[in-house]
């Protein structure tokens, strides 16, 4: 696959606000989250369907396509960020005229339930994404610093990143030992999963796979890791980086249950690649941004991860 690189931000530049999955309870959120780019010296543009609501989704499937499309077509508009996850972004999937977005390849900007968007993304297009900072959760109030400094350096410069630090220092532990160097694919774990075996999913042979998630119990965490397993998914990648899992253990201690490192080790403790957990990326507020499609390496008996090229050109 020819990976396509998004030109970098400059100041000024029209960034497009979308809402390919679900609307803020706060509508207020993206109002806040509008003012906190325009301070940084960006102008905006709020798609014209963002702040509905069908249900539990951000409008109808052909509101929420509308305005992607029309972000990617405008050729003004340099950066694309999603308002929210939630959940409906894989409804958009086979409704998407990938061709704009090859034509107008552009940076896109979400995580959580946007993974399906991306993901589809780059196997349909080569365009590089970024699993970073949304509108109305991270830029509307106390905005991360560390997450801040990250991400618009990354889609700003075309200098290699390099290696990625850790917030506060945090130690990266090791689950297998191992190097490896591999595109960067993933992201939610059940929102990723739940793409196996559709046109939409993602070519993983030779592939550093990521995976985060919220809010999943450890047997849901094993169904999960079993249709990769399954689909072979860990016999084609090179290596695991693990996200946060929030909020992923069972409540009840009356219920017999494995925890969540036992499920993980279970699938990825035995195999013969590198595998990393505690990467800060996830449902974090110092989230660290992961540009999806760019060369990385994994050391894991140095702690290390880095990115190897620019995500911008």
């Amino acid at each position: 696959m020819r990976i396509i690189k998004p030109k970098k931000l400059k100041k000024g530049s029209l960034i497009g606000v979308i809402s390919p999955a679900s609307s803020p309870d706060d509508l207020s959120t993206i109002d806040s989250g509008v003012k906190y780019l325009e301070k940084l010296g960006y102008r905006v543009e709020v798609g014209k369907n963002v702040g509905l609501n069908y249900g539990y989704l951000a409008g109808t499937d052909q509101e929420r396509i509308e305005d992607l499309h029309y972000m990617f077509r405008k050729k003004d508009v340099k950066a694309i960020i999603c308002v929210r996850g939630g959940y409906g972004t894989p409804r958009l999937l086979d409704k998407i005229d990938y061709s704009i977005i090859k034509k107008n390849p552009k940076i896109l900007v979400g995580y959580s339930d946007i993974t399906a968007l991306q993901m589809a993304i780059i196997k349909k297009t080569g365009l590089v994404s970024f699993a970073g900072p949304m509108l109305a959760t991270d830029f509307h109030n106390h905005v991360s610093e560390f997450a801040e400094e990250m991400f618009w350096r990354m889609i700003t410069s075309n200098k290699k990143y390099g290696q990625v630090d850790q917030p506060g220092n945090e130690k990266l532990f090791e689950l297998h030992k191992g190097q490896a160097k591999g595109r960067i694919l993933g992201g939610n774990l059940s929102v990723f999963t739940s793409m196996a075996g559709t046109q939409f999913f993602p070519d993983l042979k030779d592939k550093i796979l990521l995976l985060e998630e919220i809010g999943e119990l450890p047997y849901r965490i094993d169904r999960l890791l079993n249709q990769l397993r399954l689909n072979k998914a860990f016999a084609q990648i090179k290596g695991v980086i693990l996200g946060a899992f929030i909020d992923c253990n069972e409540h009840d201690p009356l219920k017999k249950t494995l925890s969540l490192g036992e499920v993980v080790s279970e699938y990825l403790e035995g195999s013969k690649m590198p595998v990393v957990y505690n990467f800060k990326h996830g449902h974090l507020r110092d989230n660290i941004t992961v540009p999806f499609g760019i060369m990385t390496r994994l050391n894991t008996s140095k702690s290390i991860v880095e990115y190897t090229e620019a995500a911008v050109s």
